[in-house]
């Protein structure tokens, strides 16, 4: 078979992988360069081809496809990029100018749903429950985003937006989001929201570990009313989407799925508000760290 090419377009890295085969994914070769999305488009597109001529030269052959996950989404109707970070690609063909220019055939997901399928095939659900056939992948960390897998392929939807639960609304508390709307799950229960919420109580910012420190030390009432906070709403947002794809397993990626309180009385606040009286979905620690966007990518 025919090695698995993937590039992880990102905010400040783009980062390129060869890997052996699907059944056997050993790395064969690894490479990073920065994006350097603040020089424009044409400077992207520049730097994903001198990636690739660089890869294809220490593997020796170029690749006749390869699979991208990128930040924000490219929409199925006008397969023009919307929802980025990196501002410079948004309203742009990027998938018709990469493939235009490279000469190579492109799948592209963006990074959220090349983290749930990484972590689907070769990581911690393919270790712990192979027989899952409907998965959620969560990103909670600078912002929230999910992707959906079922029976191991990637859902885009209609709108290119399936997974997207962080733009669903929770409550107006969280106030404006970028996105146009107000009190979507972002706002609430995203690292920066939590920060905010303390900052708002406390009058001091504080980053989100040391909230948390400060809270199981016991003595910063801001910080814990800022964790139970955080516990109440993942706990209803997260129950929204249980009851609506009903998933065998979440995995908990970004920043925040390193909170080990999330696996345990996240989870009992999950089970107040999901529409069952029990609660058997599998919450999971992801196990390929900062290489799932790129093994996912190669796996598209």
């Amino acid at each position: 078979m025919e090695p698995l090419w993937g590039i992880d377009l990102g905010g400040t890295k783009i980062e390129g992988v060869v890997l052996e085969e699907r059944a056997y994914p050993n790395v064969l070769k690894r490479l990073r360069v920065p994006t350097e999305g603040d020089k424009g488009y044409d400077h992207v597109l520049d730097q994903i081809s001198r990636l690739i001529e660089v890869l294809s030269s220490e593997i020796g052959y170029k690749p006749s496809y390869i699979g991208m996950g990128t930040p924000g989404i490219m929409d199925p109707n006008t397969k023009l990029m919307k929802n980025s970070n990196t501002v410079s690609l948004n309203d742009r063909l990027l998938k018709k100018d990469l493939e235009d220019t490279l000469g190579i055939q492109i799948k592209m997901a963006n990074d959220a749903n090349c983290f749930a399928v990484a972590e689907t095939t070769m990581g911690i659900v393919a270790e712990t429950c192979p027989e899952a056939q409907v998965v959620f992948g969560v990103i909670m960390g600078t912002g929230v985003g999910g992707g959906l897998i079922i029976d191991g392929k990637v859902i885009p939807g209609r709108h290119g937006i399936a997974g997207e639960w962080g733009h669903n609304f929770l409550d107006a508390s969280g106030g404006p989001c970028y996105c146009g709307r107000e009190g979507c799950v972002e706002t609430i229960i995203s690292g920066p929201a939590l920060e905010k919420y303390y900052e708002s109580l406390r009058g001091i910012p504080l980053d989100l570990k040391f909230i948390v420190d400060r809270h199981f030390e016991g003595k910063d009432e801001f910080a814990t009313q800022t964790v139970e906070r955080l516990l109440k709403y993942f706990g209803k947002a997260m129950a929204n989407v249980i009851n609506i794809i009903d998933p065998d397993a979440i995995v908990i990626g970004g920043g925040l799925g390193n909170l080990d309180f999330l696996y345990t009385e996240g989870v009992e606040e999950v089970k107040k508000y999901v529409f069952n009286d029990q609660l058997n979905t599998l919450f999971l620690k992801p196990k390929l760290g900062d290489s799932a966007g790129v093994f996912g990518a190669a796996l598209l």
